[in-house]
């Protein structure tokens, strides 16, 4: 039963510390050393990654609003996606640069304005880092794609409401991309 007054202290394990054991270009892997609650330490393992920037881009057409989203392989799932831009926040790098940086590099449009929706751990029991999760409006075609050298991707138009029916199917199929498509649904409905 939840008492308003009762703290959770009850709850909170102490790290007394950690240790890397593994490092790659994108994440590490530490071992926690945490003290329960019963006074019992236990090592947990976390994946420690940079935070990430989601944005949706909203572009006005003649047929109506579209999403600008972007087609390419992911190789954990071994199979194309279609997704909203984003990707790593830099070292330094607030969300929001990151994010108007990941949606000109990637689809070659530059935001007109854009807001903020949200903020999620991706999988807090293991995971470290935060994605962040932005809508850009009043887009603006800047021309050509700025890729990394590793990135091959494709800019596809998609109506609004394609994406909602099909999220959650091929080639929906990453889960944070329906956060994102939520947040952005949220938004919406806001008065």
């Amino acid at each position: 039963m939840h008492n308003e007054f009762h703290t959770n202290e009850h709850l909170i394990w102490k790290e007394e510390g950690r240790r890397e054991v593994f490092k790659c270009p994108i994440f590490s892997i530490q071992e926690h050393s945490c003290r329960s609650p019963d006074n019992e330490v236990k090592v947990f393992t976390v994946l420690d990654a940079p935070d990430w920037a989601i944005v949706v881009p909203v572009l006005e057409t003649e047929a109506g609003k579209q999403f600008v989203m972007v087609r390419q392989w992911r190789h954990g799932s071994q199979e194309l996606s279609l997704e909203f831009p984003g990707g790593v926040c830099e070292i330094g790098e607030d969300p929001e640069t990151a994010a108007v940086r990941e949606l000109r590099e990637e689809t070659a449009y530059a935001e007109g304005s854009i807001t903020k929706l949200g903020a999620f751990s991706p999988n807090p029991a293991i995971m470290s880092n935060q994605v962040h999760f932005f809508a850009a409006e009043d887009l603006k075609s800047l021309g050509n794609q700025n890729l990394d050298d590793d990135e091959y991707v494709d800019v596809v138009l998609v109506p609004i409401h394609e994406v909602f029916q099909g999220m959650g199917k091929p080639p929906y199929i990453h889960a944070l991309m329906g956060t994102a498509l939520a947040l952005y649904g949220l938004r919406q409905q806001q008065p």
